[in-house]
């Protein structure tokens, strides 16, 4: 399985904003072409295309909040492509590219409480619970990095 991150660029935002989640999962993530909307009018927002081999299948975006702190805003995999061990792989590698950024020392995801893979599937990658968020909406979960 052959899975890559990849710009947003002229040539992929439209096959990207044509990515879909579930019926059942829309309510959990913003479109990617809101969000790809967002990044063009945003500072500090890295937007990345998950790619299988040459097709474009997911979707990544990312937001520096602060000298230390990287958040993962959005990250979809469309729903052909579900449940094949895709969206594991692009978190690895999207994790191992935010680390790459000088001082980072937390990275955090949000997500919704109702469901019921993301606590397994996040804490598998070392995140940790720390309670709900500012608008008591989403579970907050985070990365703390060493220092060196």
């Amino acid at each position: 399985m052959n899975i890559a991150l990849k710009p947003i660029n002229k040539q992929n935002y439209e096959a990207v904003c044509d990515l879909e989640v579930t019926e059942e999962q829309e309510d959990y993530v913003a479109s990617n072409m809101w969000s790809i909307v967002e990044s063009k009018f945003n500072d500090n927002y890295e937007t990345r295309a998950i790619y299988q081999d040459e097709e474009p299948v997911g979707f990544f975006m990312w937001v520096k909040e602060a000298s230390h702190k990287i958040s993962i805003w959005r990250f979809m995999i469309d729903q052909n492509h579900q449940n094949k061990g895709l969206g594991r792989n692009a978190l690895e590698l999207a994790l191992n590219e935010i680390k790459q950024e000088p001082d980072i020392r937390v990275i955090e995801i949000c997500y919704n409480p109702e469901n019921p893979v993301a606590k397994d599937f996040y804490s598998s990658f070392g995140f940790n619970e720390i309670g709900m968020d500012d608008d008591n909406e989403d579970m907050l979960a985070v990365i703390e990095l060493e220092t060196v």
